[in-house]
């Protein structure tokens, strides 16, 4: 597939609610998670209020010049007392529409997060991906990520 090089990373709209749940939940691990259904869940509008209101986190979406939302993102700036007193980055749920992968988008995207973390004077760049996703990790890889460390959750 050809690159799409016209896209425009943007934050996310309330409008953009569906799309975005759409492509969390488009793969085995996000359609457990998930519930993307008409009409949505009100938990999910409401966590976008929250994020919207958040200044540390910024939800962002990857536009093609044709308006279509293909690819979001979310960006979680932590300050912290370690490495003295250093701000650090989180990138979360990056997701490209099925369709529109390996066509430079992801890249793209985190690409942008990056700048973003640099610009906010983060020291560090962490993301998290499932240790099933073998696909997504040698994607990190290549972008110059280096598995680091050992995450563990607690779900309730």
């Amino acid at each position: 597939m050809a690159a799409i090089s016209s896209i425009i990373i943007r934050r996310a709209r309330r409008d953009d609610v569906g799309v975005i749940v759409g492509m969390l939940a488009d793969d085995p691990l996000g359609s457990a998670r998930e519930r993307f259904e008409d009409p949505l869940p009100q938990s999910y509008f409401r966590a976008f209020e929250a994020l919207e209101h958040d200044r540390n986190i910024q939800l962002v979406v990857a536009e093609h010049g044709d308006g279509a939302v293909v690819g979001c993102l979310q960006l979680c700036i932590l300050p912290g007392l370690s490495s003295q007193g250093a701000a650090r980055a989180l990138i979360e749920d990056v997701r490209v529409a099925t369709h529109c992968r390996s066509r430079g988008i992801g890249e793209q995207m985190v690409q942008w997060a990056v700048a973003q973390a640099r610009a906010r004077d983060c020291k560090l760049v962490e993301l998290l991906t499932h240790h099933t996703r073998l696909d997504a990790q040698r994607f990190y890889a290549r972008l110059g990520f280096q598995p680091s460390h050992v995450g563990m959750t607690l779900r309730f």
